[in-house]
């Protein structure tokens, strides 16, 4: 963070200039800042969109916790796309005691929606994530899908110019999909293989899936969401070196990803607006 702190200094101050200028030449009445820091202005109702009350970074995640709420206090809300009760997905990140903030709590958010259709594959592989963790794990689960007997659709996560589609065996490999084709993969599998980033967790709940998940190595928040999950019996992971195939028979014994509709009141949640 130290290092990186001119160029996050930098990208604020680009924010604030942007909006200002937004400002003066649009009739603009309120903010929604998507975890954009300089997305603000003290003259227009501003609203922080995180679930990141408590930024996890090891032995410092008091400090990065600290100056992430300093950010948000900049604001006039804090909206956490997530539950306000106990059975929640965020957990620690998005529940902190003691922090002062106007916070509301507004349900996951997905652009997907469930629907009932055939089960069309036995396993949806979805990676993503950096370099050179993502090639790392798709070189390592290519070889432990050589011995899997069912149906399996693998997205590699590679936006290029064109979709490309490949079979081998019984596996489909994808490059990238559309948001579509996406939601209608994720409907039509059983069960996914996957990162535990809180976008994808997300997309679980709203389609009620079951997943294996496996965290991207070194990302303290996928590590922390995946082990909450595995304690409260909803999904098993492992470590991405240590997955075999054979593993996501542990799936059987955990319920799966839920969803409950939050009864979320647009009319009090844009009042500041």
């Amino acid at each position: 963070m130290i290092i990186d702190s001119p160029r996050i200094i930098n990208t604020i101050h680009r924010e604030k200039r942007f909006v200002d200028a937004m400002i003066t030449s649009h009739k603009i009445s309120g903010i929604i800042s998507d975890n954009r820091f300089g997305v603000r202005h003290k003259e227009v109702p501003s609203i922080f969109l995180t679930h990141q009350l408590r930024v996890l970074s090891g032995n410092t995640t008091w400090l990065s916790s600290k100056l992430h709420q300093n950010i948000i206090l900049k604001f006039n809300e804090c909206w956490v796309p997530d539950y306000m009760e106990t059975n929640n997905l965020s957990g620690e990140l998005g529940h902190v005691k003691g922090f002062e903030s106007s916070i509301k709590y507004i349900g996951p958010l997905s652009r997907f929606e469930k629907k009932d259709m055939p089960m069309t594959y036995d396993l949806l592989v979805i990676l993503s994530g950096p370099e050179p963790q993502r090639t790392l794990l798709e070189e390592h689960l290519i070889k432990e899908l050589k011995s899997c007997k069912g149906k399996v659709c693998f997205i590699k996560g590679i936006v290029e110019n064109e979709q490309h589609r490949t079979e081998f065996n019984n596996i489909t490999f994808y490059n990238f999909m559309t948001s579509t084709q996406l939601e209608t993969a994720i409907n039509e599998s059983k069960l996914i293989l996957s990162r535990s980033g809180y976008t994808s967790i997300m997309d679980y709940a709203k389609l009620e899936k079951k997943a294996f998940l496996i965290p991207t190595p070194g990302q303290f928040e996928q590590e922390y969401l995946a082990r909450k999950f595995k304690s409260e019996n909803i999904a098993p992971y492992c470590e991405q070196k240590k997955f075999r195939i054979e593993m996501l028979d542990e799936v059987k014994a955990y319920s799966g990803f839920k969803y409950s509709d939050s009864q979320t009141n647009y009319n009090n949640l844009f009042g500041p607006f």
